[in-house]
């Protein structure tokens, strides 16, 4: 009995996070209301509030939840490609602003970004996403340098302005500024020098 009762919580807790993911990145943390959250869920405003103390942990939470999301995606497709720089490029396209769950994962990203800056509480939360991000990376480049294609003097300050190319450029092709492939295109002449490759 004891167990049913915790499926149901988690499974409950999994439908708020699904409908906040959507909601927040297509009307901001700060205008959605936690009853639409809850309606979108299938569940009480009270089990909400149960689960989340306040906007910002619904926030910090949502963030987390489409993180992996997003990880179960990346990891699930098997058209991954096995040369280093190839599988470079395909991760850079995992994490632009394209149509469906990456755009709105983004959305929540800028929510966080505004969030951050003013509420201390969250920036823990920035820094956990960064660095998980960072590790995907710098695992890859380990990987192109153990197999010589990619010759790099620190790796980790390499990750860092990846990081950052990807953010800057991002921003730009979320308000279409750049189209995506221009962004892509521009992100890897921007690292490519970094990494050896010509």
């Amino acid at each position: 009995m004891e167990a049913s009762r915790a499926a149901a919580r988690a499974s409950a807790r999994a439908r708020i996070l699904d409908a906040a993911v959507m909601l927040i990145a297509r009307e901001g943390i700060n205008d959605v209301r936690v009853a639409r959250i809850a309606m979108q869920a299938g569940v009480s405003a009270s089990l909400l509030h149960y689960h989340f103390a306040s906007r910002d942990s619904l926030l910090a939470e949502a963030l987390e939840h489409s993180y992996e999301l997003a990880g179960d995606l990346r990891t699930n497709r098997r058209e991954q490609p096995t040369e280093a720089p190839a599988r470079l490029r395909w991760m850079i396209d995992w994490c632009l602003p394209l149509p469906g769950h990456q755009h709105d994962d983004w959305m929540l990203w800028v929510e966080l970004w505004l969030h951050a800056g003013r509420r201390p509480e969250l920036r823990p939360t920035a820094a956990r996403l960064y660095a998980r991000m960072h590790e995907w990376f710098d695992e890859a480049i380990a990987e192109g340098e153990a197999s010589h294609e990619f010759r790099v003097e620190d790796r980790s300050r390499t990750v860092d302005h990846l990081l950052a190319l990807l953010d800057g450029y991002g921003i730009r092709a979320l308000i279409e500024d750049f189209s995506i492939e221009r962004a892509h295109e521009e992100i890897w002449a921007a690292i490519a020098p970094e990494l050896g490759v010509h």
